[in-house]
């Protein structure tokens, strides 16, 4: 390999006219777009090269940081959510907090586990999902968030050749959350594709999914499927199972609202 060479005539002592050019050239677009300010700063600090390109560096890196975030969160279809601390853990007659907080901390990725939230409709199961899957998007894994009916419909509609290629896509993301099985009936085609999509998970990578069936009712969801016993062999195998009892909290918000308006009129 040969050695960088280095001009052996004393630098231009003019200003380069085409440096942020050269620098957006090169990929570093922050440094370009910082460009006056940081050596306007530099100069008043008195920085040495080595501290000018540090500081260089340190732009770069975060901007790319930032910049690689957003996307992981636009990919990622999350889409808008209420925080946890806006959870009212007081409200169902059931819940087990400790393992909802537990998977609030990812431990359950690095063990390729699943995490399957049980519950009648409007107790917050999406909404714990959408926290853990922010929570991944935020220590840097790469995460999808689908509907079972978003998920189903996208691979039915492919080729045989697309559909491979989203399977792999379904297979490869760090985190996948399936939302809503069981709100809506699907036909055994979708039952064996639904499988597929676990089994290429199983013990590779970690999946949410919440249901607001009881296992035992997966029949109803899946009428006449023949996979319902492997793909719940492979879906519960390594998983926290947690059941979330009580009352809809999106009918009580429903009640609250309306008796305010009700006082408002008076």
């Amino acid at each position: 390999m040969n050695s960088p060479t280095y001009p052996t005539k004393t630098p231009n002592p003019n200003p380069n006219p085409n440096l942020r050019e050269q620098l957006e050239r090169i990929g570093l677009t922050a440094v370009a777009a910082q460009l006056d300010d940081m050596l306007a700063y530099a100069s008043k600090q008195r920085w040495s090269p080595r501290q000018l390109l540090e500081q260089a560096a340190r732009i770069e890196t975060a901007e790319r940081a930032h910049r690689s975030l957003e996307r992981r969160l636009r990919d990622s279809e999350i889409k808008k959510f209420k925080p946890m601390a806006d959870f009212e853990w007081s409200w169902p007659t059931r819940i087990e907090r400790d393992v909802i907080e537990r998977a609030m901390t990812l431990d359950f990725l690095a063990e390729a586990r699943n995490l399957v939230l049980v519950g009648a409709n409007g107790l917050g199961k999406t909404m714990i999902a959408q926290n853990i899957c922010h929570a991944a998007v935020l220590a840097g894994h790469s995460v999808l968030f689908r509907t079972a009916s978003k998920l189903l419909t996208d691979l039915h509609r492919q080729t045989p050749e697309g559909r491979l290629r989203k399977l792999r896509a379904y297979a490869n993301v760090a985190l996948l959350c399936i939302d809503e099985v069981g709100y809506l009936s699907f036909d055994d085609k979708s039952a064996d594709l639904l499988y597929e999509v676990i089994n290429q998970r199983y013990e590779q990578k970690s999946l949410i999914l919440t249901t607001n069936k009881p296992f035992k009712e997966w029949n109803e969801v899946f009428p006449n499927a023949a996979c319902i016993a492997t793909m719940l062999d492979r879906l519960l195998h390594h998983a926290e199972v947690t059941v979330i009892e009580g009352s809809s909290y999106r009918v009580r918000e429903s009640e609250q609202e309306a008796t305010a308006r009700r006082r408002r009129k008076k």
